[in-house]
């Protein structure tokens, strides 16, 4: 049989052998941990109860089919419980329901328009501030239920009728309380093998045994008939249409930014298919439209649920498609055991959740990275006013924040030590709001003072450049002197030739290392020019240290081919290598290279290098000569005679061709390698090395540079090897 008609089969009995091994067991798990979650946040919500196990079903089918996130998990979350709370408050459930349906809606409309991706902007320091919100919100509501009384409308209301309600607190509903928020918070420190339950599960189910044989009668959850018997049409609104649109674009935001932020963090959890954004939206829509049509409240992607699929094996959807069949068979067939639920567990429950939304690694990183204000300004507008005024508060002071950062500027003018000279520094953005500070630090320079301009900028307006360029010439008519150091990328001389723009970062290979060919001009001048104005002052105190003398560590022998750079490709700086070049980066023996003679006995008997190193590299063409035989052209054959051994050894099969042909070099390349083994042992022979190595142990290396991948291997006799950034030591003593 061939393999295209044997692999469909094949394919689906994996699949039926991971559904049962993996996403059977892992549904399990997550109906358990979002069942006593849907009914405490349908409470929460002032819904009925049979509303949470209708979005649990409908997260868990709809979703788990039409979703783009493979392993996240939907249902009722307690992202949305307080501005669920407030639409029924305001407009009655089954209108509620008719929002949530509009809300669906909307939400398909934003998967199908392709803007998925735009709620992941909203910065992440007001979606944290808005989570903590409303776990404090739905905190402060539960600890009334807690204490055996009942939630207020609003978050002032519970914080000030606290102290009365902890005067009348009912005995039996506080400890059933306690008891929940006990085990929820000290499950983690059980053994291992009772982990495997869930901890809402068992705390629910511990302090519903409890109240059932304790003396005392707390408040249970009613439930009028099965699942089904709760399903009804939502209502249509009676006027205040504006308010309803308002009302589900609410909803359809947060559970739509909810969701995405959760299927994000949930792909960071496993290795497996990344969410598709746009079919999530579209997948969380048609789930919110089915629930708000039976009856149920808002779903939306829930981290809680996520997080437990993803750790308890699942591999597939068909793990967050099987939790809601679960949830809908316990619905409909044991309606009787969720009647014996106390309201005052749900209410523990719930208040370790809400407090579990305000995560102290959170605030720790907004206070990192100078976000602390904004999430204290959201989280209290969240809890005293609203979600979607608090939302918007945080979110316009973090765009204040934003634009405050990127137009700021950093001006500083004063004298260098030790030295008349100033420096007026100006780093940041340059625009015409940083005139007076700019004007005042200025006015700073004495007259007649040389002064150096660091500009460190990435936009520079006219406004800008006129101020910083009339106070130049007004101080050089005193008698002083202006010098510009411009290190970022918007500069002076492009000031006047276009409206300003923010220039592009600049890297090490644009500043020094990219070739430059000038259309007019001398390249050479203009390169010391641009060295002037850009880089000079920063080696300057370097090369100050280094004017009375040398110390390189290092004598680097490399071919004279313009391509080479010593200094980048070793990492090192002016004054740690003293460099040889030729063509071929050859050694001539017998003292034939008077040049090279005077180099050797310099570096090692009166510099004292501690290491000598020779580089070649790929493509050269002396090497390229060398294998090709004939004449290499007036000037040259003399020279390459030099290089005869290493092409005699590269024919005689050397070791060092054998490992460079089975790293894929080609022949010029593989007796480039040769040719450096060839020079190491020329080295090695010569007298002064050789009684530098005995005397004070001088380290003699090869290295080969391979131009195209900007890769550095080490040669030796036997062969060539990788180098290790962290461990040079047998290639370069030290770098700089």
């Amino acid at each position: 049989m061939s393999r295209d008609t044997d692999s469909p089969p094949g394919r689906t009995a994996g699949r039926f052998d991971s559904l049962l091994r993996h996403d059977l067991p892992a549904s399990l798990v997550v109906f358990l941990v979002a069942l006593p979650l849907s009914l405490g946040i349908a409470v929460a919500s002032g819904a009925p109860i049979a509303a949470g196990l209708i979005a649990a079903v409908v997260g868990g089918l709809v979703v788990g089919i039409l979703g783009g996130a493979p392993l996240q998990v939907s249902g009722p979350a307690a992202g949305l419980t307080v501005v669920v709370a407030t639409t029924i408050n305001e407009f009655g459930w089954k209108t509620a329901c008719f929002i949530t349906v509009l809300a669906g809606g909307m939400q398909i409309l934003f998967g199908l328009s392709r803007i998925a991706r735009a709620a992941l902007a909203i910065a992440p320091v007001v979606v944290h501030a808005m989570l903590a919100g409303i776990g404090i919100t739905i905190a402060l509501q539960q600890l009334h239920v807690l204490l055996g009384g009942s939630s207020r409308s609003s978050a002032w209301q519970n914080l000030i009728q606290l102290p009365n309600e902890l005067l009348n607190l009912h005995g039996d509903d506080f400890l059933i309380g306690l008891v929940v928020i006990g085990l929820m918070l000290g499950w983690k420190k059980v053994p291992g093998r009772l982990q495997v339950l869930p901890g809402p599960l068992v705390a629910v189910v511990t302090a519903t045994v409890l109240s059932l044989v304790l003396p005392g009668d707390p408040e249970r959850i009613v439930l009028n008939g099965s699942l089904f018997d709760a399903i009804g049409l939502p209502g249509l609104p009676d006027g205040d249409w504006g308010g309803v649109v308002l009302a589900a674009l609410t909803i359809a935001l947060i559970a739509s930014v909810e969701s995405l932020l959760s299927a994000v963090s949930v792909d960071k959890m496993h290795t497996g298919a990344r969410t598709d954004f746009d079919r999530e939206l579209v997948g969380q829509g048609a789930a919110n439209m089915v629930s708000g049509a039976l009856g149920g409240l808002p779903v939306t992607g829930v981290i809680v649920r996520s997080a437990t699929n993803v750790a308890a094996g699942a591999r597939s959807r068909a793990s967050a498609f099987l939790h809601g069949i679960w949830v809908l068979v316990f619905s409909v067939a044991l309606v009787g055991v969720v009647q014996q639920i106390p309201k005052s567990a749900l209410a523990g429950l719930l208040i370790v959740v809400g407090i579990q939304l305000v995560k102290l690694a959170h605030i720790k990183l907004a206070r990192r990275t100078g976000d602390l204000l904004v999430y204290v300004v959201t989280v209290l507008g969240v809890v005293f006013l609203n979600l979607l005024e608090g939302v918007i508060i945080g979110l316009l002071l973090a765009f204040a924040l934003l634009l405050w950062r990127v137009v700021r500027v950093s001006i500083t003018a004063g004298p260098v030590a030790g030295t008349e000279r100033w420096l007026i520094s100006i780093d940041g953005t340059c625009t015409f709001l940083a005139l007076p500070r700019l004007t005042s630090e200025l006015r700073k320079v004495p007259e007649g003072a040389d002064a150096l301009v660091e500009l460190s900028v990435d936009f520079l307006d006219h406004a800008a450049y006129e101020a910083i360029h009339d106070w130049a010439r007004q101080h050089e008519s005193t008698g002083g002197s202006v010098e510009y150091v411009e290190l970022g990328t918007a500069h002076m001389a492009h000031a006047l030739t276009g409206p300003p723009v923010r220039g592009r970062a600049r890297s090490l290979l644009d500043d020094v290392l990219r070739p430059w060919r000038a259309d007019d001009g001398n390249p050479i001048t203009k390169g010391v020019a641009a060295f002037h104005r850009r880089n000079a002052h920063v080696v300057r105190p370097h090369l100050d240290e280094l004017r009375d003398g040398q110390q390189p560590h290092s004598l680097f022998l490399t071919c004279a081919d313009s391509r080479i750079v010593p200094n980048v490709i070793t990492n090192s700086g002016p004054g740690d290598l003293f460099t040889i070049r030729n063509v071929g980066n050859l050694v001539a023996a017998g003292g034939r290279d008077a040049s090279l003679e005077a180099a050797l006995s310099f570096a090692i008997d009166e510099l004292g290098v501690d290491n000598v190193v020779v580089c070649g590299h790929s493509s050269c063409g002396a090497m390229k000569a060398l294998i090709a035989g004939g004449s290499a052209g007036p000037g040259l054959d003399n020279w390459l005679v030099h290089g005869r051994p290493s092409v005699d050894r590269f024919h005689a099969g050397d070791p060092v061709a054998a490992a460079a042909a089975r790293a894929g070099f080609g022949v010029a390349d593989q007796l480039s390698m040769v040719n450096v083994a060839v020079q190491l042992e020329t080295l090695r022979a010569h007298p002064v090395v050789r009684r530098a190595m005995r005397e004070r142990g001088l380290q003699v290396s090869g290295l080969f540079f391979d131009i195209a991948s900007a890769r550095v291997l080490a040669v030796t006799a036997e062969g060539i090897a990788d180098i290790d950034a962290p461990d040079l030591a047998g290639v370069l003593a030290h770098t700089h």
